[in-house]
């Protein structure tokens, strides 16, 4: 049995008898950096001939400190699943920077940056694992860009799969325990990526876990692609997730009665990583640590969930005082 079997084997240990913490927002640290363009260059990207500010992914590669030190923070925190900088990681979101041929990459040395950190802090008896991000993409496979044109798709599944088998790759090549499928907007775009991870296990002959996280857009209590917790459940079931959560979009607050109807459905586990509370005019984020942990501790108390973390807005305080 080699480290990461040991340690996914712990995993499911652990969560019988305990809640998991998961980390919270990578965007908002990155922000408290201030960095400028050349930053998000570094030395290998410097006559780059596109814009690069903003790709926070591509900082896994030209500041990597700087990414080591967020999951370090995190985990320091009390965090025991930490994310993978790789949100974005895949050709399409890619191709608003002309980066699409560093999918692979990114998503490789992006794990291996939370692996490190992880491997840093982690015992025997206190293991911590790396969840491998794939994000949603900056496209929809179920609403049409354009309003004049219902029927109009500008990606496919065909492209999503392609891209998410080997962002799926690179995660596994780095070091992933967990493969966290994430604010899904668009169920269709989940399934593309769902079947993309399963072939991707299929070609190295061996499985991860598997979180999936939806996102409820707004007080409707559905999805962007119009479904409802219920629904999203019941199109995802067949992955057979370890679990199966909620994320962004939402603070804590407007999460529960979400998260509730999970918690009765599912029979996997639970997770939620809720927004420090709702944006502000400025699209800042004002609840404090104490005041989102108030509200978290419930769904623990409630036996809501099973992993909990935090999304936009949140940081190392908002974890630390989660975790104690």
């Amino acid at each position: 049995m080699n480290n990461r079997d040991i340690r996914i084997k712990k995993l499911y240990q652990e969560s019988l008898h305990r809640i998991l913490i998961l980390d919270g927002a990578m965007g908002t640290m990155i922000q408290r950096h201030k960095l400028n363009e050349s930053d998000y260059r570094g030395e290998r990207f410097k006559f780059f001939d596109k814009a690069v500010a903003g790709n926070n992914d591509l900082l896994s590669l030209t500041q990597p400190d700087i990414i080591r030190n967020i999951h370090l923070a995190y985990l320091k925190a009390g965090a025991d699943i930490v994310e993978t900088n790789t949100f974005n990681s895949t050709s399409v979101s890619l191709a608003d920077y002309s980066m699409e041929s560093l999918v692979y990459e990114l998503n490789k040395t992006g794990a291996e940056l939370a692996r490190a950190a992880c491997d840093q802090i982690a015992t025997p008896e206190n293991p911590r694992w790396v969840a491998g991000v794939l994000g949603p993409t900056s496209r929809t496979l179920s609403i049409s860009p354009d309003v004049n044109d219902p029927a109009a798709r500008n990606t496919s599944f065909d492209e999503l799969v392609e891209t998410y088998i080997e962002a799926t790759e690179g995660l596994i090549a780095g070091g992933s325990d967990i493969i966290l499928i994430e604010t899904i907007f668009d169920t269709l775009n989940a399934k593309a990526a769902i079947f993309a991870v399963k072939v991707a296990f299929e070609k190295l002959d061996f499985e991860l876990p598997i979180m999936l996280s939806g996102t409820i857009t707004d007080a409707s209590g559905r999805t962007l692609s119009g479904q409802t917790p219920e629904a999203f459940w019941n199109s995802v079931a067949h992955a057979k997730p370890f679990s199966i959560g909620l994320n962004c979009a939402l603070g804590a607050k407007e999460l529960r009665p979400h998260i509730e109807e999970l918690s009765r459905l599912c029979d996997t586990l639970v997770s939620a990583h809720p927004n420090a509370g709702l944006p502000n005019e400025f699209g800042e984020y004002d609840e404090t640590p104490q005041e989102m942990t108030a509200i978290v501790a419930e769904f623990a108390e409630t036996g809501l969930v099973n992993i909990i973390g935090g999304c936009c807005g949140t940081t190392p305080e908002h974890i630390k005082d989660i975790a104690d």
